[in-house]
């Protein structure tokens, strides 16, 4: 694979599909064993072909090292990455009352960045924003816990997440922190108007300053024993309690 290619670990059908049709253009192949022929192989292929990708037969150990080890179950396609043509600027010179963004604060574990990106995904988030420096980027391993929303959510990288937040807030967005110390609980919050939610990682959670240019801060309400939960089961807690305020009032909701 030379340097302007990049192994994408596909598994299943939901992946392969997600990046042939968003991005036919950048898959140059796709690396099989044939020793697979069940029914979502055959899917693959049949959708390979509609999209003029070649299927490329591979032994084992050519799969294991393209996918640079990772569990590959027989599928790895040679892609391109995507240039994402859309910035912050971009994000904040559109919003509008349903506007919905995701600010991830130090989720440095690829797999919760892409159970993020899959639940944001899920609740039409216009974009997810994280740190330049302070965060997992697109590995093979984010994409395969996207499940396609690699493809079809921008992840917009910042230099300086603080100005970032004073960026949006300028905008128009409120920004609000979700922090287990909180007073205000998440449902007595009302989110109405053009939201960006902002979530720090198990454990570490929002940076000081992170949290200060937060317009708010609320906690989500656990009833049982545990402190915490997985960064990307809370973003959708949040993100989803959003939609339901809003479908509650009336408000547009993409489908």
């Amino acid at each position: 694979v030379s340097p302007a290619q990049q192994a994408v670990e596909f598994v299943g059908r939901t992946l392969p599909a997600a990046r042939l049709r968003a991005a036919p253009h950048s898959v140059e192949s796709i690396r099989f064993d044939a020793r697979r022929r069940d029914g979502r192989m055959q899917q693959l292929r049949e959708l390979a072909g509609a999209s003029g990708v070649p299927m490329v037969p591979a032994e084992p150990e050519a799969l294991r090292e393209l996918s640079a080890g990772a569990r590959h179950q027989g599928v790895v396609a040679v892609a391109r990455a995507i240039e994402r043509a859309l910035t912050l600027d971009d994000v904040l010179a559109d919003v509008r009352p349903e506007t919905l963004l995701l600010v991830l604060d130090q989720v440095t574990d690829p797999r919760n960045l892409g159970a993020c990106l899959r639940v944001a995904d899920a609740a039409a988030v216009d974009a997810v924003v994280v740190p330049r420096d302070r965060s997992a980027g697109l590995t093979p391993a984010a994409i395969k816990a996207a499940s396609g929303a690699a493809e079809s959510v921008p992840l917009i990288e910042v230099t300086n997440l603080s100005r970032t937040l004073e960026d949006i807030a300028a905008a128009g967005v409120r920004a609000i922190g979700a922090a287990g110390e909180a007073e205000q609980s998440l449902f007595e919050l009302q989110l109405d108007g053009p939201v960006a939610w902002v979530v720090g990682a198990e454990g570490a959670g929002l940076r000081r300053l992170t949290r200060e240019h937060c317009a708010a801060l609320a906690r989500i309400p656990l009833q049982g024993t545990v402190e915490s939960l997985n960064v990307s089961v809370a973003t959708g807690i949040c993100l989803f309690e959003t939609l339901r305020q809003r479908h509650a009032r009336g408000a547009a909701i993409r489908s």
